[in-house]
């Protein structure tokens, strides 16, 4: 493995196990569980999860990994606070959601090489690319897992 491969493998593994946690957190909970706050007046979980999967979602195209698989989930966990939605999925659907959406992620991640992380990534134009080439696929998985890390310790602390 070349330098530039272990880097690489060592982003994508430590995006792997904060998925895996968040996994294991967000599904061992009951639908009744999902709907407390992480404290009072704060975010439900079940909001952190679904706010984690839209995010997540809008990073294939992102990446240059094909379309969303779930934009339906920007309104209710994007653009809209918590709270304000009539109706949200079920713990079952939103679990469906996050394996469907992580699952294409990673395949995808693995498909690049360890040139290809170092590319721009779809939100920015050649000409910032030229100005800026750390805006590229390796600096998008950095901060979506530090973006995952945050929201999953704010979770941990979600009274049981």
């Amino acid at each position: 493995m070349t330098p530039e491969e272990s880097v690489v493998a060592t982003a994508v593994h430590a995006w792997t196990q904060n998925v895996e946690r968040a996994d294991k957190l967000f599904s061992g909970l009951s639908e009744s569980q999902l709907l407390k706050e992480v404290a009072p007046g704060r975010n439900r979980l079940i909001y952190l999860w679904g706010h984690l999967i839209a995010v997540h979602d809008a990073v294939l195209p992102l990446m240059g990994l094909g379309e969303r698989l779930h934009p339906e989930l920007d309104p209710v966990f994007l653009t809209e606070a918590d709270k304000t939605a009539a109706v949200l999925p079920s713990a079952a659907d939103l679990k469906r959601y996050w394996d469907e959406v992580n699952g294409r992620l990673l395949t995808g991640f693995r498909s690049f090489t360890a040139s290809s992380w170092a590319e721009k990534h779809t939100a920015v134009s050649d000409e910032d690319f030229n100005t800026n080439p750390l805006r590229n696929r390796l600096a998008v998985l950095l901060s979506r897992t530090n973006h995952l890390s945050y929201h999953l310790g704010q979770a941990i602390l979600a009274p049981k």
